[in-house]
């Protein structure tokens, strides 16, 4: 017979009697409740007994009192199933439970509030017997600080000074509309300049009455006293110049005018000035400019440039090739070169010394510096400065040099020789003694550095190892009330001087119609004498066919053609030397050259710089208008600007503080109309010529 399994009852059964053990157990803790009271320290009721008094009221409320319920309980005890723990239901007279307070009220207070536990608790001990206990602590309160902040950047004026050399925060400002007359009519030294009578009347005689403002103030300096006129000073070694002026403001002027007026003294011929330049045609050009001052002087200036042979150079520079001389041999006083070729020399032509040099010119100094070929600079400076004595140096001579030595006295026929005073310590067959009453002596080289553009690298500056320098800047001032500070603050922020005379256009089109522009600048506006300035020897020589196409096509109906040539790095020297005559004698009236005429060239007749394409930074852009505007003249700059260039170039020349000279000309359709004939048959020439040679 199965049996059914009968869910137990969840519903209530009505009050259940305590038993009696039960009631043994409420008892025995209802007295260990009092004794806890009664001990001190326990004036307010832990959490534990507060629940425990709240689980007794609720036993007694909710169980029924008798016999049966106890027997009743007994049975389900051992018949019922286990029972599932279920949440308590709270009926609807039931008052919900309290929950805990936190709080800092007094305990006896918050215990008299509960009619509850007064049926089931004992009143409380007294306070009077139990300590009062302690007030909680506030809390510290924590330090106040300001609220983050991001710093504010230090100002482009505060950042470029930093990590400068302190003589050029203190260069001399020099204002280029300063002028100082010649008189040519006394032959006593000129006090203000330092130039001899007759160095005054040979520039009277080539047109020059008036030096220019950086001529004014490094022609001084070299020339101020005595002293600084001798060729030698071991023990008291002169002082470097560095020197920052416009294009066209007479720097070649300003160091070939001292080297001449000091060396004009010399007895011997001794290589005692070194001029290094980036071009073979500045060299030249510089070489012209030496000729001139120096005639009738008898100092003989030679050049190395790689023009000629290495065997024809050694011969015109080196006067003894076969036997060794510790103090070399020159046949030129004054030697204007190129980096590279000076390297060739100084490594393999017998007895050529830098030990008797007087002075080290670098012009264009920023572009040589930027140079590391062969590392031309630390060889030619070490060339400069004498081996450090030992103090050995003089017994401990080589067998070799000691015999020839002996050789050429036992023959009869000493050969000459001469040290500079700082290499006297290594002169073959005399002994050096070191005393303490030696005193050092330095090589007398003075290093004169030249550029429109200076550099203001502290790296660069320190690679060149200059003695207590002084720099001299020719720059504008913004008012008249500017100061000293704020112009050399203006050079080492590169914000570069154009000369006075100098007027500067844009002119921003499309990149197709280019070309175009440059043509209506020709035959609409004039520029001619002209150099045009493009980006590289390839874009010359395309832009040159162009041109001569477009000539071909226009000059057919206007009967007037104008001549243009290309100048770049790919001519020949020989070809280069006959355009650049042909430009300067007039018969070519635009000369398209890359940036390598750009540094120093100085044409007279140049009335117009256009840069065909955009520079690529500002310095090359104040290189390039400076080929014009030179000694005072007049000139025009015109750069033209595609239209996606046009932001970059006038971010460029705003950082410059130079957006403002350089003005924009709007060029309408209607006036290239015109040409638009002859450029579409020049365009269609060319592609057919690149066509034929590919």
């Amino acid at each position: 017979m199965a049996q059914t399994a009968v869910a137990p009852s969840l519903t209530p059964q009505g009050p259940k009697t305590k038993t009696k053990a039960k009631k043994r157990y409420l008892k025995a803790k209802k007295e260990r409740r009092k004794k806890r009271k009664a001990l001190p320290g326990t004036a307010h009721r832990t959490e534990s007994s507060r629940r425990d008094e709240e689980d007794e009221s609720g036993s007694d409320e909710a169980e029924p009192s008798g016999s049966e319920s106890e027997g009743a309980s007994a049975a389900e005890q051992v018949d019922a199933p286990p029972k599932i723990a279920l949440p308590a239901k709270r009926g609807d007279g039931e008052r919900p439970k309290k929950r805990r307070k936190i709080d800092t009220e007094e305990p006896d207070a918050r215990h008299a509030s509960s009619p509850e536990d007064d049926e089931v608790a004992e009143p409380p001990a007294q306070p009077s017997s139990a300590p009062r206990p302690r007030s909680a602590t506030p809390p510290v309160a924590l330090p106040a600080f300001p609220q983050p902040r991001r710093p504010e950047a230090p100002s482009k004026s505060v950042l470029a000074l930093q990590g400068l050399d302190k003589a050029l925060i203190e260069a001399e400002v020099v204002d280029p509309a300063t002028t100082v007359p010649l008189d040519a009519a006394k032959d006593a030294q000129d006090e203000r300049t330092g130039l001899s009578g007759r160095m005054r009347r040979r520039l009277q005689d080539l047109g020059i009455t008036e030096l220019f403002a950086v001529q004014t103030a490094v022609v001084p300096l070299l020339l101020s006293s005595p002293r600084s006129r001798a060729l030698y000073r071991p023990y008291d070694p002169p002082e470097d110049l560095c020197v920052s002026a416009p294009t066209g403001s007479g720097k070649t002027l300003a160091y070939v005018l001292p080297i001449v007026e000091i060396l004009s003294s010399r007895v011997v011929t001794r290589l005692r000035a070194l001029v290094v330049l980036p071009t073979r045609d500045l060299v030249l050009q510089v070489r012209e400019t030496f000729e001139a001052i120096a005639k009738g002087r008898g100092l003989k200036i030679g050049t190395a440039t790689g023009q000629h042979s290495f065997a024809h150079e050694q011969a015109q520079l080196v006067a003894e090739r076969n036997e060794e001389l510790q103090g070399g041999s020159s046949k030129v006083d004054i030697l204007i070169c190129t980096p590279g070729r000076l390297i060739d020399h100084l490594n393999g032509t017998p007895n050529f010394s830098l030990q008797h040099l007087r002075f080290l010119v670098i012009d264009e100094a920023d572009r040589l510096l930027a140079q590391s070929f062969q590392d031309w600079l630390a060889q030619v400076l070490a060339a400069t400065r004498p081996p450090r004595a030992s103090d050995d140096s003089g017994t401990s001579l080589s067998s070799e040099l000691a015999t020839a030595s002996i050789d050429r006295v036992v023959r009869g026929r000493p050969h000459p020789d001469a040290l500079s005073p700082a290499f006297l310590h290594l002169l073959r067959g005399v002994h050096y003694v070191r005393t303490d009453y030696d005193e050092k002596k330095e090589p007398s080289c003075q290093k004169l550095l030249f550029s429109a553009t200076l550099t203001r690298d502290p790296a660069k500056i320190a690679a060149l190892g200059l003695r207590q320098p002084k720099y001299v800047v020719v720059q504008s001032p913004k008012t008249s009330a500017a100061s000293k500070e704020e112009g050399v603050l203006d050079f080492v922020m590169e914000k570069f001087t154009m000369p006075a005379t100098l007027t500067e256009h844009m002119v921003v089109c499309e990149s197709s119609v280019k070309p175009l522009m440059l043509f209506h600048l020709v035959h609409a506006r004039g520029v001619t004498n002209a150099l045009v300035f493009t980006k590289s020897a390839e874009s010359t020589a395309r832009l040159v066919r162009l041109f001569e196409f477009f000539e071909s096509a226009h000059s057919d109906s206007q009967g007037r053609r104008i001549v243009a040539r290309a100048y770049s790095s790919d001519l020949a020297p020989g070809e280069r030397k006959s355009i650049l005559e042909q430009f300067k004698s007039q018969d070519v009236q635009l000369l398209v050259c890359s940036d390598l005429i750009s540094r120093g060239i100085d044409i007279s007749h140049v009335s117009h710089v256009v840069s065909y394409d955009v520079p690529v930074d500002f310095r090359k852009y104040v290189h390039r208008v400076g080929r014009t505007a030179r000694a005072g003249r007049a000139g025009d700059a015109w750069t033209l600007v595609e239209e996606q260039e046009a932001r970059y170039f006038k971010t460029m020349l705003k950082e410059a503080d130079h957006l403002d000279k350089v003005k924009r000309v709007r060029v309408a359709d209607a006036d290239v109309e015109p040409l638009k004939p002859a450029y579409e048959v020049a365009l269609a020439r060319l592609k057919e010529s690149y066509a034929r040679s590919s």
